[in-house]
C-alpha cells in the first residue's frame, strides 16, 4: 500500500517460510498455553490467511511486471491448494482468490489450459463468483477443450460468448482491488474468553476503471474474506473450547500440587497460584488485521494504446464513494495483459 513493493516482497517471503514450519509446536509453549492463555503457543495462521501471503506476493510481481516470479508463487498456491484438498480444509478456508489469481496470471501468460484448470477449480470452491461462468467458457474455448466448452455451454445457456477474434490484436485491462479492512477480532460480550469476530464498516464498496473518461463496468467479489474468517472461526470454536476446558483442568491439578507441597501455609500458596493463572486468562485477539474486507476484480478489453486510467471507488449505492486513485496514463499492447491494484481504505 506504500508502494515499497520491494521490502513488502522480502517480509512475504519470510512470512511464507515461517507459515511452512506447520509441524512445530513448542513443548514448553503449549504447557504455558494450558496453564496461562492461548497466546502462549505460537500463531500460525489460519488456512486462508497462509494462501493470501502467496496471493499479495504474485501481486507484486504483477505491479513489476514480473510475471515469471508470479509464476513461482502461482506454483507456491498450488502446492498448497494440493496439501489443504488432501488435509480435507473446507472451501471457505481454501480462499478461491488464490485459484482465480492463478487462472488470470496462466491466462496472461497464454497458458490456457493452465488457466481453465484453474478456473474449474475456482468454481469447485465457489461456484457463485459472478462472470466465473463466463470465465469456463472463454478459457475452454482457448484450451481447444471442445468436449468441456459444449458442456459449460449447454449448463450455462445464459451466457453468449463470441471470441474476441484473434486475441493476440486485443489488449486486456485488469483491475484487482482490495476493498476495505477485514474484521477485527474482540472479547465475545457474552463469553469473554473466547473471540468474535466485529465487522469494520467501509464507505467505498466496489471500484471500477475509468479509461479515458468512459467508466467502465464496476467490480465483483472474487472472495469474501469478511464471511471467510467468520466461518472459520467459527468451526474452530469447538475445539477452542475443548482446550480451554482442559485449561482449567490443568490449572486445578498444578494449584493442587502446590498447595500440598506447601505445608507451612496450610496450602495458600495453591490458592494464589490457581488465582493467578486464571487472572491471565483471555481471548486470544491474534489474526492478520489488515487483510481486505473482499477481493474484488474489473476486467476491460483495449485496442493497443496509451490510455488516462483513473481507478474510481463507490459506495453501497453505486455512487462515488470519494476514494480514487491518482491518474496515469498506461501504455498497452497487443497481446499483452496489464494488472493494476488499488485498495481502498475508507
Amino acid at each position: 500500500m506504500a508502494g515499497k513493493i520491494d521490502e513488502s516482497t522480502r517480509y512475504f517471503l519470510f512470512a511464507d517460510k515461517l507459515a511452512e514450519e506447520l509441524d512445530y509446536h513448542s513443548i514448553t509453549k503449549d504447557a504455558s498455553s494450558m496453564l496461562l492463555n492461548e497466546e502462549m503457543v505460537q500463531y500460525k495462521g489460519d488456512t486462508f490467511e497462509k494462501m493470501f501471503i502467496n496471493a499479495f506476493l504474485a501481486m507484486n510481481y504483477l505491479e513489476q511486471n514480473n510475471y515469471d516470479d508470479a509464476m513461482v508463487e502461482v506454483r507456491r498456491m498450488n502446492e498448497k491448494f494440493n496439501k489443504y484438498r488432501m488435509d480435507q480444509k473446507k472451501n471457505f478456508e481454501i480462499n478461491p482468490f488464490s485459484r482465480y489469481l492463478a487462472a488470470l496470471i496462466y491466462e496472461a501468460t497464454h497458458k490456457w489450459d493452465d488457466a481453465y484448470i484453474a478456473y474449474q477449480e475456482t468454481y469447485k470452491i465457489d461456484p457463485t463468483i459472478p462472470n466465473l461462468h463466463r470465465d469456463l467458457i472463454r478459457s475452454a474455448y482457448w484450451a481447444r477443450r471442445s468436449d468441456d466448452l459444449a458442456m459449460w455451454k449447454k449448463k450455462f445457456p445464459e451466457v453468449e460468448y463470441k471470441p474476441e477474434g484473434n486475441w493476440k490484436k486485443k489488449a486486456e485491462l485488469v483491475l484487482l482491488y482490495m476493498s476495505g479492512w477485514g474484521p477485527r477480532k474482540v472479547p465475545d460480550p457474552h463469553e469473554p474468553l473466547f473471540p468474535m469476530l466485529k465487522p469494520v464498516s467501509s464507505v467505498t464498496q466496489s471500484a471500477g476503471l475509468v479509461v479515458n473518461g468512459t467508466v467502465e463496468p464496476k467490480s465483483i467479489i472474487v472472495y469474501n474474506t469478511e464471511q471467510a474468517a467468520i466461518k472459520t472461526l467459527a468451526a474452530d470454536r469447538p475445539a477452542l473450547i475443548a482446550r480451554r476446558v482442559a485449561a482449567r483442568v490443568a490449572r486445578e491439578v498444578a494449584a493442587r500440587e502446590i498447595a500440598r507441597k506447601d505445608k507451612n501455609n496450610g496450602g495458600l500458596l495453591g490458592a494464589i497460584a490457581f488465582i493467578g493463572m486464571q487472572a491471565t486468562e483471555r481471548a486470544d485477539l491474534r489474526q492478520w488485521s489488515f487483510l481486505p474486507a473482499s477481493i474484488q476484480i474489473s476486467r476491460v478489453t483495449l485496442d493497443p494504446g496509451q490510455y488516462d486510467i483513473v481507478v474510481q471507488g463507490y459506495d453501497g449505492n453505486g455512487a462515488p464513494s470519494g476514494e480514487r486513485s491518482a491518474p496515469q496514463k498506461i501504455q498497452v499492447t497487443a497481446g499483452q495483459t496489464h494488472f493494476l491494484i488499488w485498495r481502498s481504505v475508507k
